[in-house]
């Protein structure tokens, strides 16, 4: 049985609890980075006893997806506004926004990242030695995840 592994449609809506309530889809996806790269995880340890009995422990380890977006598409200024509004500095206050994320996959199947927050991204353009304005690329970090899986 041939199986189909496209991303072709792949979308995420995003919700920022203050900076975005209605949240936004997300289509515009980058095509010289992986539009959205969610690294592996660690959900125990382990050690050896004095006499060499394995010994291990579970550990929570939050989920960190990350997002690369069209540069200046819709979802690029979005995200940016998102990522400002976040930023502590002199002179300004921090939004605090909890992040929700599901990402609906051409299958159907999704997964909802559940309160999470934004981490970090580029906070203007750069250009890359080619002449073309680099992709950017938002970091987040979620303490749970629900959803159907792929």
């Amino acid at each position: 049985m041939p199986y189909d592994v496209s991303g072709f449609g792949f979308q995420i809506f995003l919700i920022g609890s203050n900076t975005f309530p209605g949240g936004f889809l997300m289509t515009a996806f980058s095509d010289d980075t992986d539009p959205m790269d969610i690294p592996e995880i660690t959900v125990a340890d382990v050690g050896m006893g004095l006499n060499g009995d394995l010994i291990s422990w579970s550990r929570a380890e939050p989920l960190k997806p990350k997002f690369a977006v069209i540069e200046g598409s819709p979802e690029d200024i979005n995200l940016a506004i998102l990522l400002e509004a976040n930023r502590v500095g002199a002179g300004k206050t921090s939004a605090r926004d909890i992040i929700t994320a599901t990402a609906i996959y051409p299958t159907g199947a999704t997964v909802t990242f559940l309160s999470g927050k934004i981490l970090g991204g580029m906070p203007a353009p750069s250009v890359a030695s080619s002449g073309k304005i680099k992709t950017k690329t938002y970091m987040f970090a979620f303490q749970n995840r629900i959803g159907s899986g792929v």
